[in-house]
C-alpha cells in the first residue's frame, strides 16, 4: 500500500471511531427512552428500529448508485456523518414517540456514507488484506462504541436530553476530518458509467444475497435483547453495561476475524457468526441468571465481530470492480428491507403470542440461511476449479 492509501484507511478508521462514540452514547438507552420515557410499546420499538434499517438500505443503495455514476465518493461520506449529528439534536427535543420518526429517518440516512466509503476501501485493498482493512474499520466502530457506552454509563445522571446533545459533537468532528483529510481520486472520476445490471452479478452473489436475506428477516435488532434482559430482572441502570459487553467483544474480535477470513476464507467465518446467533437465541430461551445473560451478550459480540466486516468483504469481492459501490449499496438495500419486517414481526410476535416467540422464529430462519450459504462458492474456489 502507498502512503496515501494508508492515510485514507487511518482517516476512515478515526472518523468511524468518532461517529460511533457519539451514536453509542445514546444506543444503550434508546430502547428505554422509547418505551419508558415516551411510553411506546414493543411493536412501536420494532417499527422504529425496522424503519431505521429500511432507510439505511435505501440510502445505501441510492448513494452507491450515485457514487458510481458521478464517480464521487467523498461528498456522500461527510454528508452522512452530518445527518447522524443533526438527528441526535432532534432526539433531544422529542417529547412523544411520533416525533422520533423523522429524526430516526435522518439518523439512518447518514448511512449514505457506507457504500461509497466501502468501495474506496475495497479499491485500495487486495484480496490478501481486504478482510483486515474492513475488520479494522469495524474494530474502530466498536471501539468508539465502547467509549460511548462508558461515557453513557458514567454520565447517565445527566439525563436523556443532555446525552443526546453531547452525542452530536463527535460526528461533527468526523465531518471536518473527511472534508479536510480525504482526497478524491481523479482516476475514479474519469470513468464512464453505464449502470449496474443484473447480468453483471454472478450466481454466487445471488445465492449469498438469498442466504443473507433469510438471516436478516429473522435477526431482530439489539433493542429486543436489551429489553429481554430487563424483563428477566436486569436493572435499567445495568442495561448499558450489557451493551458495553457485546460491543467490547465485537471491538476486540472484528480485526482478528477480518484477518482470519483473509487466511481461511469468508464463508467459514460467516457460518461461525450464524452459529453464534443461534446460540444467543437458545441462551435467552433457557438462561435467566445474570451470568448467563452476560455470556449471551458476549456471544452476540462474537456474532457481530464475525458477520459485519466479513460480509462487506465478501460482497465487495463478489461485485464487479467498476460497480462496487452500487453492489454494496444494493446488497444493503435488500438486507435493510428485510430488517423492517424483521423487527416489526418480532414486536408483533412478542405482543400477540409471547416474548420468546421471536427467538424461535429467528432460529428457524438462521438455520435456513446457513444451509443456503453452503452453496456459495468463494472466489478462491472458483479459481481452483478453472
Amino acid at each position: 500500500m502507498n502512503t496515501e492509501s494508508k492515510k485514507t484507511i487511518r482517516t476512515f478508521a478515526l472518523a468511524s471511531f468518532l461517529n460511533d462514540f457519539g451514536s453509542d452514547i445514546i444506543y444503550p438507552i434508546w430502547p428505554l427512552f422509547v418505551t419508558s420515557v415516551l411510553g411506546a410499546n414493543m411493536a412501536v420499538l420494532g417499527f422504529l428500529d425496522g424503519l431505521g434499517e429500511a432507510i439505511v438500505s435505501l440510502s445505501q443503495a441510492g448513494s452507491g448508485y450515485l457514487s458510481d455514476k458521478l464517480r464521487k465518493r467523498k461528498i456522500f461520506i461527510w454528508i452522512g456523518y452530518l445527518c447522524g449529528s443533526l438527528s441526535r439534536v432532534g432526539y433531544a427535543f422529542s417529547s412523544v414517540w411520533q416525533h422520533l420518526i423523522p429524526f430516526r429517518a435522518l439518523d439512518r440516512m447518514g448511512k449514505i456514507r457506507s457504500a461509497p466509503r466501502d468501495a474506496i476501501v475495497a479499491d485500495i485493498s487486495t484480496q490478501k488484506n481486504r478482510g483486515k482493512h474492513f475488520g479494522l474499520l469495524r474494530a474502530m466502530d466498536n471501539l468508539g462504541a465502547v467509549c460511548g457506552i462508558i461515557f453513557c454509563i458514567a454520565f447517565f445522571e445527566l439525563g436523556f436530553k443532555t446525552l443526546f446533545l453531547i452525542a452530536a459533537i463527535p460526528s461533527l468532528i468526523a465531518v471536518l476530518l473527511i472534508v479536510f483529510s480525504i482526497k478524491e481520486q481523479p482516476a475514479v472520476a474519469s470513468k464512464i458509467f453505464k449502470g449496474l445490471s443484473f447480468k453483471d452479478l454472478n450466481r454466487n452473489f445471488w445465492i449469498f444475497l438469498i442466504a443473507s436475506s433469510f438471516f436478516a428477516l429473522g435477526s431482530f435488532s439489539y433493542s429486543f435483547l436489551l429489553i429481554y434482559a430487563n424483563k428477566f430482572g436486569v436493572k435499567q441502570s445495568f442495561v448499558p453495561v450489557l451493551f458495553l459487553v457485546f460491543t467490547a467483544v465485537a471491538a476486540g474480535f472484528s480485526l482478528p476475524f477480518g484477518k482470519l477470513s483473509d487466511k481461511i476464507g469468508r464463508k467459514k467465518i460467516l457460518i461461525f457468526s450464524l452459529i453464534m446467533w443461534v446460540l444467543v437465541c437458545i441462551g435467552f430461551i433457557f438462561l435467566r441468571s445474570y451470568v448467563g445473560i452476560i455470556l449471551m451478550f458476549a456471544l452476540y459480540g462474537l456474532h457481530k465481530a464475525a458477520i459485519e466486516p466479513v460480509q462487506k468483504t465478501f460482497v465487495s469481492e463478489l461485485a464487479p470492480k467498476d460497480y462496487r459501490a452500487s453492489t454494496l449499496g444494493g446488497f444493503q438495500m435488500i438486507i435493510g428491507l428485510c430488517a423492517l419486517p424483521s423487527s416489526l414481526i418480532a414486536g408483533i410476535l412478542w405482543e400477540s403470542i409471547g416474548m420468546l416467540t421471536p427467538l424461535y422464529f429467528s432460529i428457524g430462519l438462521t438455520i435456513i440461511s446457513t444451509i443456503v450459504l453452503f452453496f456459495v462458492k468463494e472466489k478462491q474456489e472458483i479459481i481452483i476449479q478453472r
